[in-house]
This record gives C-alpha cells, sequence and structure tokens, in this order.
C-alpha cells in the first residue's frame, strides 16, 4: 500500500515538472516577444520606415517557430505596425494557450 502510494506520488510529481516546464518556456517565449514589441515600438516611435536585418530575423523565426515550422516569406519593405501586429498575434496565441491549459 504504501509503496503504490509512492509511485502514485512519484507519477503526480514527474507530471507536475513537465507541466511546470511547459509554462516556464511559454513565460519566456511571451518576453521575448515583449523584447521585440518593445524595440518595434521604439522604431514606430521614432518614425522609421526600415526594420533593421537583426530585428526583422529574430521576428521571422519567432513567428515562423510559432507557426509549427511553416516558413514565412516575409518581405523586405513590411511596415513597423505590421510587425507588431503579427508579434501580438502570436503572444495572444500564447496567452490564451495558457489560459485554456489551466
Amino acid at each position: 500500500m504504501i509503496q503504490e502510494t509512492c509511485l502514485e506520488i512519484e507519477g503526480l510529481q514527474e507530471h507536475w515538472l513537465a507541466e511546470k516546464r511547459v509554462r516556464t518556456a511559454r513565460r519566456e517565449k511571451i518576453h521575448r516577444i515583449d523584447e521585440l514589441i518593445e524595440e518595434f515600438e521604439k522604431l514606430n516611435l521614432a518614425e522609421e520606415a526600415e526594420v533593421p536585418y537583426e530585428l526583422r530575423g529574430r521576428a521571422v523565426a519567432l513567428i515562423t517557430a510559432e507557426a509549427n515550422g511553416t516558413p514565412s516569406h516575409v518581405a523586405e519593405c513590411v511596415a513597423v505596425s505590421d510587425w507588431m501586429d503579427a508579434l501580438y498575434e502570436v503572444q495572444d496565441t500564447l496567452m490564451f494557450a495558457s489560459d485554456e491549459a489551466d
């Protein structure tokens, strides 16, 4: 009886740790998105028309990763506000997935 209880506790503990890893990963993605959005907001406030290559690459990588590896063909002349909209969309997906999982 005690051994069965110990095994059940171990299983529950493993399940809890796996859930914690998933929540932590989701939180980290949301944090990275927040950082990218902040960079795009700075560009938008400065009325910059061109997005730096490095920032565009980080955004494309994140958006592509959240689109389940679907290749993303991003035009060079995408407006800063469009980048922000795309990042907000990915962020919303992660946040709503978090609500549904809980």
